[in-house]
């Protein structure tokens, strides 16, 4: 199929870009290199450099993959209305392009900041209260895909991460707890932990989200969590990064920031059921595979 990667020069982007192209598909990448890096770029993939609150500039595909966002939670509370331009406007002209190509949506959500603060695995069904702009945002832009699903028939999906981590994470984003630790770690410097360290999150490694995107492509509509439904404390995290990085250094504490939740985790019952979905990496597996990618774009010995 011909398909189309919002922000396919990012992280999660430029990943699932790879799969794609692996078996066998025709792919344009859309991404204005603002956050996203020229060197994740797939040489198989055409790339058109625009950003998506001016629209795709691609008229024929299959399906469109819509990485592309302002995906920084500080960033949002500073910027509300940047962050709202672009997860918000940009997603309405994705869906428009889609509309017209007659193509499939799939909306790369979030959800540890949909949900807000969680009593327990949150399912699809959960209360949804995000607790910063960044989430507001990306509900906003949920509810337009699912507006598109109503008023025009179309058959878009959502998909609600939990903390993706892996191989071409930014460590200059806050959500990037595991490439900063790592990174920080391959130098022999400080790190920090915002909080106490008993914050929990669910951690799902970047291959398994890919996963979740190749099968919901052929699944019409639906809103699916894509985690793992374990919690993990940032504290057992760290301990975990200094574990196959070999680092000897403690965390530093600092006060906790506005925004951040003590509790997330979700339930995905629903997609392992709907698709068939299995998450394939354990944690301490995706830290191992992200270390060694680490420590070989650094330069150090893994």
């Amino acid at each position: 199929m011909r398909a189309v990667v919002t922000g396919g020069a990012g992280f999660i982007g430029s990943n699932l870009v790879d799969a794609l192209v692996d078996r066998g598909d025709d792919v344009v990448v859309v991404d204005n290199l603002v956050s996203g890096k020229p060197e994740n770029l797939n040489s198989r993939a055409t790339f058109v450099e625009r950003d998506i609150r001016d629209g795709l500039g691609v008229d024929a595909f299959d399906v469109v993959f819509h990485c592309a966002a302002q995906a920084d939670v500080q960033t949002s509370v500073k910027r509300p209305d940047y962050d709202a331009a672009v997860n918000v406007i940009g997603t309405i002209q994705v869906l428009e392009a889609a509309r017209a190509a007659g193509a499939k949506a799939v909306f790369a959500s979030t959800g540890g900041a949909i949900y807000g603060e969680c009593d327990g695995p949150a399912t699809e069904t959960s209360p949804v209260r995000p607790l910063s702009p960044y989430g507001i945002a990306k509900l906003c832009g949920e509810e337009y895909v699912a507006g598109w699903n109503r008023i025009h028939g179309s058959g878009h999906s959502v998909l609600r991460f939990a903390n993706v981590y892996g191989p071409r994470q930014d460590s200059g984003l806050e959500g990037g707890v595991v490439a900063i630790f790592l990174e920080r770690m391959a130098r022999d410097e400080e790190t920090t932990i915002f909080g106490d360290g008993s914050q929990t999150r669910d951690f799902v490694y970047v291959g398994d989200v890919v996963a979740a995107f190749l099968r919901v492509a052929s699944h019409a509509g639906g809103v699916y969590n894509v985690g793992t439904g374990t919690e993990t404390s940032v504290a057992d995290l760290h301990r975990l990064c200094r574990e196959v990085s070999g680092s000897a250094r403690p965390p530093v504490l600092a006060d906790a920031r506005l925004g951040d939740v003590r509790r997330s985790v979700l339930d995905v019952s629903a997609i392992e059921h709907d698709l068939g979905w299995r998450k394939a990496f354990a944690l301490r597996e995706g830290l191992a595979k992200t270390w060694e990618w680490t420590a070989d774009h650094l330069g150090v010995a893994a």
